[in-house]
């Protein structure tokens, strides 16, 4: 039976709560699309994040993995694209780094470009009422940060793929920040259903126009 891990964060910038762990502790344990679900919690930490990857790979040596992350002030579900060399934070992560226009590997490529089927994903849940569309910035922080490791690390575990999703605050956080946008959880773990789903069934995506960089 194949594996699929996902990947959340731990609770960073003064929240107490993170979606991206909150969601994907809640599909843990369970098999979608025959696949057994497993669900990891990294740290918010530049080079941790990395080093708890790594042993997340190692241990569940898993065929798909979706890492998850919040991306606060969007309104939608976004696959990302684009993990790029960089790390450049707009403020420090929980053990108070805050490194600026530093590459992740130096020497190592520009970019990585997501190998989950993302246009599918983002098929599949608007055919469910749910929005989402493809992101070409995962940013510069800590989920760029894991998101440009993972695609590193993706042929030494081969791993049949790999990517990173964004996701949206949740009620509770929007409603101590005033008018933004936020999304259910269960909403999200109906979201991350879907893309387990579709990243286990096709090993194609679809070929279709659509992204922005929010």
């Amino acid at each position: 039976m194949p594996t699929v891990l996902l990947t959340g964060f731990e609770p960073f910038d003064g929240d107490t709560i993170n979606p991206s762990w909150e969601c994907v502790q809640a599909l843990h344990g369970t098999v979608i699309a025959g696949a057994t679900v497993v669900a990891v919690q990294l740290p918010c930490v530049f080079g941790k994040s990395i080093t708890a990857l790594r042993r997340a790979l190692r241990q569940h040596q898993p065929d798909i993995v979706i890492a998850v992350g919040q991306a606060g002030g969007r309104m939608e579900i976004t696959p990302e694209r684009v993990a790029i060399n960089l790390d450049d934070a707009r403020i420090p992560d929980n053990a108070g780094k805050r490194p600026l226009d530093k590459a992740i590997t130096p020497g190592g490529p520009a970019a990585y470009f997501s190998t989950l089927p993302i246009k599918a994903i983002v098929a599949a849940l608007q055919a469910q009422g749910l929005p989402a569309s493809i992101s070409h910035s995962a940013g510069t922080f800590v989920c760029n940060h894991v998101f440009y490791a993972l695609m590193a690390l993706q042929e030494q575990h081969k791993i049949r793929s790999c990517g990173f999703m964004h996701i949206p605050f949740l009620p509770e956080q929007a409603a101590r920040r005033g008018a933004v946008p936020s999304m259910s959880a269960n909403d999200i773990v109906r979201s991350l259903r879907i893309a387990i789903e579709t990243s286990v069934q096709r090993k194609k995506d679809l070929r279709a126009a659509g992204g922005t960089t929010h």
